[in-house]
């Protein structure tokens, strides 16, 4: 385990309050509010750190940059904005994912990504 520093701390602090996967731009912006000075390398390893601890959790979309989570949640889903590009989570799972598959098959995971424009774009 690593030292608990201030920086992790913002980090973690800053994933935590924002309630939905941030990139490691809107990290390294929440964050510096705590650690004035804190700069994206530091961000970046940091993240990786805390991944490999299993405190974070990354959030891989196709054709972007990886987001970032704090790890040990329910399994969710997401929501991605068209308009801004923010991703957020949704609670809780739909049902009858297993219905979807072909006979024989075996399902081991599963993940949904939905499309659509945030309520601030919306607007």
């Amino acid at each position: 385990m690593q030292r608990d520093t201030a920086q992790r701390r913002a980090i973690r602090r800053a994933l935590d309050e924002a309630g939905r996967p941030l990139g490691a731009l809107e990290v390294l912006d929440r964050a510096q509010g705590d650690v004035p000075g804190l700069g994206l390398a530091t961000v970046y390893r940091n993240i990786k750190a805390l991944t490999e601890e299993g405190a974070v959790a990354v959030v891989e979309l196709p054709g972007q940059p990886p987001r970032f989570e704090s790890a040990g949640k329910d399994h969710h889903h997401h929501f991605l904005c068209e308009s801004c590009g923010k991703l957020y989570e949704l609670g809780g799972c739909l049902g009858g994912v297993k219905e979807l598959l072909p006979a024989g098959f075996r399902l081991s995971t599963h993940e949904l990504l939905l499309h659509g424009r945030c309520r601030a774009c919306k607007k």
